[in-house]
């Protein structure tokens, strides 16, 4: 174990590996895009487009989130942004819904509006069981696209968090996918997530992000991620830049409206996990606790696990036990060839 300087907290380490060295390990060009092949023509295929810019439409977007499957884009060979006039919905009797952008598509919510949302809890979006919180589906994949200017600005838990993604039952996972400039509500002991929020996974499975980039959200909570109760695994992905601003954490301080923490991940509840893998996060910042990761299992089960990943420059204002991570869990967090300082 080496240990590092540290201007606020007692413990900063590496182990295993030195900075240098980590840093040549370490990703990522998120934004790169998945140059493979897209998947062969099948029956639950769906294409957004007729090969130009102006039929990529939002109404368009909408219809096909709307009926599910696999959801590709012909809008041409350069790059395209969609402005959303209404954000996208699957409905809980969809299998499966893949959207993949390509490489090329960007889809944004204009500082108005969230971008695309998942709830298996809502009845307008067919009521398919009375277990909603552990449907097995729809199982929603985002991939090789550009989410950026999501918004959403209520005090309410859900419509106030996930500026770009609500995620709530099913399954999630996000691959080679951007997040730039996304918001969500700015106060709140609760209310996350300025690119993500997830509530719910089937059979308490972790949301998988590989490949992808988060870069300047701003939220109360969790600038990038947020859950309650949910697990993550994080491969090959960078979080810069993005902010928690709320003020007097969670729970609230008397005369202040709650939140600040987590600035680039948020996560509570009880029995879950958090694993990066290759993950670099710098620059990120929490007006209260965890300029990084704020991560609290109420009872005490939960772990934290970071390898082959860098965590510098994340700053918290208000409160750590680590460099830029608050952690209440089982143990400590388990850090394997990492820098965190």
């Amino acid at each position: 174990m080496t240990l590092l300087p540290w201007r606020r907290s007692p413990i900063a380490m590496a182990t295993g590996a030195s900075l240098a060295l980590l840093t040549a390990v370490v990703p990522v060009e998120a934004s790169a895009p998945d140059w493979r092949p897209p998947p062969a023509r099948d029956d639950d295929s769906v294409v957004v487009g007729d090969g130009t810019a102006a039929s990529c439409t939002s109404a368009a977007v909408v219809r096909a989130v709307r009926r599910g499957g696999r959801i590709r884009f012909a809008c041409g060979p350069a790059p395209v942004t969609i402005v959303m006039r209404r954000t996208a919905e699957v409905r809980n009797t969809s299998t499966r819904v893949v959207i993949d952008g390509g490489g090329l598509v960007t889809l944004s919510g204009a500082g108005k509006r969230r971008i695309l949302r998942q709830d298996t809890c809502d009845r307008s979006l067919v009521w398919t069981t009375s277990h909603c919180n552990d449907q097995a589906t729809p199982r929603l994949v985002v991939k090789n696209l550009t989410l950026r200017d999501g918004k959403v600005s209520s005090g309410d838990l859900e419509d106030g968090s996930g500026g770009a993604i609500y995620a709530r039952g099913g399954r999630l996972r996000i691959v080679g996918t951007r997040f730039v400039d996304n918001r969500c509500t700015r106060t709140g002991p609760d209310t996350g997530g300025a690119a993500v929020r997830v509530l719910d996974q089937h059979r308490d499975r972790p949301v998988v992000v590989r490949r992808s980039e988060f870069v300047d959200g701003v939220c109360s909570n969790g600038g990038a991620l947020s859950s309650i109760g949910v697990s993550w695994r994080v491969v090959d992905t960078t979080f810069t830049g993005n902010r928690a601003i709320g003020r007097g954490a969670n729970p609230a301080r008397p005369g202040s409206p709650g939140g600040g923490s987590g600035g680039a991940i948020y996560a509570d509840g009880n029995d879950f996990t958090i694993e990066l893998d290759r993950v670099r996060m710098e620059d990120n910042r929490a007006r209260e606790g965890g300029g990084a990761i704020f991560f609290v299992s109420n009872d005490r089960t939960g772990t934290l696990s970071i390898e082959s990943s860098v965590l510098r420059r994340n700053p918290s204002l208000g409160f750590e036990n680590w460099p830029g991570i608050f952690f209440l869990g089982k143990g400590r967090p388990r850090l394997v060839d990492s820098v965190v300082r």
